[in-house]
């Protein structure tokens, strides 16, 4: 019979039973069968059917089947004194079907004696209002049981049954509760499921929305923080994998992407390949072999397909050998006759030594240092005259011990290498006896012939030549020779720690020789005026390409120079490599990237200090910071970082990034602690790196790192020093370690690139001048008796680290995501290195102006030196020259204060002056 509206409602099934009913909106159904004696029944609000099955007699029990949503129930009312009834629900609701209007008729009839009440023709709503009201006045407490089973005789038309249970209270088992009651408690259960379901919906929908605007806010507020992060925080971004957000200009890697990256793309082959390369032979500036090599890289630039690649050239003034006329040492007798003549490698010469010939007696130096000098002079040894005799090393360059032996008016210094310093055993690897080792001896940088001017294009100025070349003649010797000298000498011993390991030696200093005879010494060598080529690569930043992150490598050599000038080159053009390639997949660069490969290293740096000179006026502008390459690899064991202060920070981050090349799954921060502490890493710089120019003369933050093992690399500027010799000193982890100082300094070039403030310690200086300080206020009492205040340099430096702090603080507040913004304080703390170069002194005459790591009477070590005269030797104390030293120095810091503070309203110099 048709049922809601239509004929095909319910369908019968295979049983003949009717199932099927419509589901939309609200829609309630019913058909009878009479030859079953069952009553089939549909209640559906919208598209979900609450109420279907058939109604059944059993023995005269009432069974009701539904399903509600979609899964099979059976329900089991129990009561005590009566007879069990059983529902089975076998129904289902399969599709759509016509719409009920409320008002429609519902037709219910059972055959059923027990469900006569049913029988009766009434509207939709009356009948659920009824089953409603029904439901209402019941009270009972409902315990639902749930069993799952399947057997033979429930299944029909092989769906299996699901037996629900209800159990009433006793009060209900006195109501004779009707079919109605069960639908209505179904669709009240139904309605209040909807009511709960509709409320947690609402509350997931608010705290996911709440978790998701307070995820949004955490992130893009925390852009500047991440982007800050160093030290410790970028230790946890290792462990953890976490990225920073990307710079502007349409960086779109975060800065752990571009980690991956890098590290993914640094090869160990490539840098262990390039040092073979480099180190075949010999390559000096100007030779055919020089120019070769200049040719490859410039090629292997442009395959690269860097922003731009180009070379500078010049000409400047280097000293050789003298092919026709080699340097020679004799022995002469008291009537100075030639008695024996000492062989000599003819290609053994220090650049830039005076040439000419002295005899004297010999003086052993130690290793020439000043307080070395002044021990002679304490037992009475004068070396006024005398020929020299030092050792390599002692943290001393042949340049500096040529200098103090020319001012302790020595008349020739000779400089071998000892086997205490040097390792020279034959059944190790290590030097043999008769190998020197050879260094310029220029006090200075550049061309000497053209301080503080560049030479480019044959451009001629006035004769003068650099206050640092030396007077005097000086040569490299061997061990061997050494000996022989030494083991002749007579007078005072020596003090123990002078003792070398040279063979047959009895410690003494001379000046005479046991047999009276003496030491002449001639040096031949001449200036040649050479064409050399500096090699440049670069890649354009995109946010602010007029700031340049530079990394330079010495390319020539005048040995093998596997360490002098091929690992610098090899580690130059992998890290080119590595960053173009970057680029090219979606690395762009904030800042500019500079790759230079310079000319003329062996002789001071002359190829990068000329360029230096050159653009003197705009470098600290646009330099952000110079990595040196040079001589970075002697060891596996121990890095060290010579450095300006304002690196410190970012070296002391990225060490705790990068894998320690001998210590698998150790960090080289972790293992450094493990050792003493990372603070050894960090030390000044020193003349002969090449790092020093960049930071003493032009004022630009530099660092060189180096690896380094306990015993000392001996092959260093001999012809040993090739690729074979380098490999087998580190066990054969030349592209491992190569790799390792790769990355460490390309970490760092990542983050001066990527970061929108320049991470620099501003406020490194402010404890370098407190130390000093303190010193001055050790000795406060008696420099007021001669009447020298040391309160202006208090005053300066406290207005420096106040100036410092407050322009930390003034970034730290700053919406650093501003290009403006950004741009104004990376060009104040671009200044910052600049200003300690001393306005008062010459660049022509003191090159090296910076007050801190520079040389000359206006440096912090120069006024440090006077002041402990007042302890050591107070006779030589000059108040005069202390009072110059005290005020070149206070008002370069002031200075320095001063800019740091910005605006001229912003500086509040008010002093009393009292007389």
């Amino acid at each position: 019979m048709g049922v809601c509206g239509t004929d095909s409602l319910l369908e019968p099934d295979s049983g003949g039973r009717q199932r099927n009913c419509s589901s939309q909106l609200f829609t309630v159904g019913a058909s009878h069968s009479h030859s079953s004696g069952f009553v089939c029944v549909c209640v559906c609000v919208a598209d979900l059917c609450l109420l279907t099955g058939c109604l059944e007699d059993e023995g005269g029990g009432a069974t009701t089947q539904q399903v509600t949503g979609r899964t099979h129930t059976e329900q089991t009312h129990r009561r005590r004194d009566r007879k069990k009834t059983r529902a089975r629900w076998s129904g289902c609701c399969p599709g759509p079907g016509p719409v009920a209007d409320p008002g429609s008729v519902v037709i219910v009839q059972s055959a059923s004696p027990q469900l006569q009440h049913l029988n009766t023709t009434r509207p939709v709503a009356q009948v659920i209002m009824d089953a409603i009201r029904t439901r209402l006045t019941q009270s009972s407490s409902v315990s639902l049981h749930r069993s799952v089973g399947v057997s033979e005789d429930e299944e029909v038309g092989g769906a299996q049954r699901v037996e629900m249970r209800f159990i009433t209270s006793e009060a209900e088992e006195e109501v004779e509760a009707g079919p109605s009651s069960d639908i209505t408690a179904l669709v009240l259960r139904r309605h209040r499921g909807y009511q709960r379901a509709g409320t947690l919906l609402c509350v997931c929908g608010v705290v996911i929305f709440t978790t998701a605007f307070l995820l949004a806010y955490a992130v893009f507020s925390g852009q500047y923080h991440c982007s800050q992060v160093g030290g410790q925080g970028e230790e946890g971004e290792q462990q953890g994998g976490g990225a920073k957000p990307p710079a502007e200009g349409g960086a779109d890697l975060f800065l752990g992407e571009l980690r991956v990256m890098m590290r993914r793309l640094l090869r160990d082959e490539d840098i262990h390949s390039t040092v073979s390369r480099v180190s075949r032979a010999s390559h000096p500036p100007g030779s055919a072999e020089g120019t070769a090599l200049a040719s490859e890289i410039l090629r292997r630039f442009r395959q690269l397909q860097m922003d731009h690649t180009w070379t500078e050239s010049l000409y400047a003034t280097l000293q050789f050998p003298d092919r026709s006329r080699s340097s020679s040492l004799w022995l002469v007798d008291s009537a100075g006759l030639i008695s024996e003549q000492i062989p000599l490698n003819p290609s053994d010469f220090c650049p830039y030594s005076a040439t000419g010939s002295t005899t004297a007696g010999v003086v052993y130096a130690n290793y020439g240092r000043p307080e070395d000098f002044n021990w002679l002079k304490s037992v009475g040894v004068s070396v006024i005259g005398c020929v020299v005799v030092m050792r390599v090393g002692g943290g001393v360059s042949f340049a500096e011990k040529v200098w103090l032996a020319e001012r302790n008016g020595a008349g020739g210094a000779l400089i071998y290498p000892d086997p205490a310093d040097l390792p020279q055993d034959p059944r190790r690897l290590g030097l043999n006896t008769h190998t020197a080792v050879s260094e310029h001896v220029h006090l200075g940088s550049g061309d000497p012939f053209t301080p503080g001017f560049p030479s480019f294009n044959h451009t001629q100025f006035p004769p003068i030549q650099s206050s640092g070349l030396p007077l005097i003649p000086a040569l490299p010797i061997s061990a061997t020779v050494a000996a022989k000298l030494l083991s002749q000498l007579s007078g005072p011993s020596c003090p123990p720690s002078w003792r070398g390991r040279l063979p047959y030696v009895r410690c003494v200093v001379g000046p005479e020789f046991s047999s009276g005879r003496r030491v002449k010494m001639s040096v031949h060598n001449m200036m040649t005026p050479v064409l050399l080529n500096n090699i440049f690569s670069s890649l354009e930043g995109r946010v602010e390409p007029d700031q340049y992150i530079i990394l330079g490598a010495q390319r020539d050599s005048l040995g093998p120079g596997a360490v002098k000038s091929g690992i610098g080159t090899a580690i130059l053009l992998e890290l080119a490599r590595t960053f173009s390639t970057m680029v090219k997949n979606g690395f762009s660069p904030r800042r500019s990237l500079l790759f230079v490969s310079w000319d003329a290293g062996e002789f001071g740096n002359v190829g990068a200090t000329e360029w230096l000179e050159g653009y003197l006026s705009m470098l600290h502008l646009k330099a952000v910071a110079y990595f040196s390459l040079d001589q970075g690899i002697m060891g596996d064991d121990v890095l060290s970082a010579y450095t300006s202060p304002l690196l410190v920070d970012l070296l002391d981050a990225a060490i705790r990034q990068v894998e320690h090349p001998k210590h698998a799954g150790q960090t080289i921060y972790s293992q450094s602690e493990r050792e003493g502490g990372s603070w050894r890493i960090m030390k000044p710089l020193y003349l002969n790196s090449g790092a020093y120019s960049f930071t003493a003369f032009a004022g630009v933050p530099a660092m060189e790192l180096r690896f380094t093992k306990e015993r000392a690399y001996p092959f260093i500027n001999t012809p040993l020093d090739n690729a074979s010799r380098l490999q087998e000193v580190l066990g054969g982890r030349l592209g491992v370690t190569g790799r390792s100082l790769g990355e460490l300094v390309g970490e760092m070039v990542l983050r001066l690139a990527h970061d929108h403030i320049l991470p620099l310690r501003i406020t490194s200086y402010a404890q370098t001048v407190l130390q000093f300080s303190a010193q001055l206020n050790r000795h406060s009492a008696e420099l007021q008796s001669r009447g020298l205040s040391p309160q202006w340099v208090f005053s300066a430096r406290g207005d420096y680290s106040r100036a410092a702090e407050t322009l930390q603080r003034a970034i730290d507040d700053s919406d650093l995501h501003d290009p403006t913004t950004a741009r104004f304080y990376n060009t104040r703390i671009m200044k910052v290195e600049y200003y300690f170069l001393s306005q008062y002194v010459s660049a022509v005459e003191t090159p090296f102006r910076h007050v801190i790591h520079g040389r000359g009477n206006h440096t912090l070590s120069a006024l440090t030196e006077h002041l402990a005269l007042l302890t050591s030797d107070p006779g030589r104390f000059d108040e005069r020259r202390f009072r110059r030293q005290l005020a070149l120095f206070t008002w370069t810091l002031q200075g320095a204060a001063n800019a740091l503070n910005g605006d001229v309203w912003s500086i509040h110099n008010t002093h009393t002056y009292t007389h």
